[in-house]
């Protein structure tokens, strides 16, 4: 509830590095922040002081940070501001990290291809790309020619391979003789014609 939410924009100062535990993969990272100022002195901008912090990635974010982010490139952390303190060679040395909620490359630098990864294929996340496929495997990302007519000409789609075409018009079935009813009066005897409908030789 009461936690320190920030963002950085500086560069990567250090390689990840990525580690898988227990729980998940785990990577960091050292960011440095470099702010500009403007000099009024000798009217042009001035690097200020660098500021250095530690990002830690868990999980998903932590596998695709091992196989997006290179030394040097720059960057957009937003996260979790966390400050600790710890004894080195006898001296209280206070060091800051950012839990990494999300991470981007800072596109007013340059450019960016976005690249969504499915589970279960690790390779995605590698800056070498997937894995090769097995020799006797067929690569599912493949892209397959269409079959060809024995002319040499494509065949269209729901056109079957050989050259037949399949006829569009479906032969309709004839309707069944209908049947001839026989009119039947309450009493269960059918009605009789009048004698001058009866015709005499």
């Amino acid at each position: 509830m009461n936690e320190t939410l920030v963002t950085l924009v500086g560069n990567a100062a250090t390689a990840v590095e990525f580690r898988d535990t227990t729980s998940g993969g785990m990577a960091r990272f050292r960011f440095a922040v470099t702010p500009r100022r403007w000099d009024r002195a000798k009217e042009a901008w001035a690097d200020g002081h660098t500021s250095f912090y530690t990002v830690w990635a868990w999980r998903t974010l932590a596998a695709n940070l091992s196989g997006s982010v290179a030394v040097g490139e720059p960057l957009v952390v937003h996260g979790r501001l966390k400050v600790r303190e710890e004894e080195l060679e006898g001296q209280r040395r206070t060091f800051v990290d950012i839990e990494a909620v999300a991470v981007g490359h800072d596109l007013t630098r340059g450019t960016s291809a976005f690249r969504r990864v499915v589970r279960g294929e690790p390779g995605l996340t590698s800056r070498y790309g997937p894995a090769p496929v097995p020799a006797g495997r067929d690569d599912p990302w493949a892209v397959r020619e269409a079959p060809e007519r024995p002319g040499g000409e494509p065949v269209g789609e729901g056109e079957p391979a050989g050259g037949a075409v399949a006829s569009e018009e479906s032969p309709v079935p004839e309707r069944p003789a209908a049947r001839r009813r026989t009119v039947r009066q309450k009493g269960g005897v059918a009605p009789r014609k009048a004698d001058s409908d009866l015709v005499t030789a």
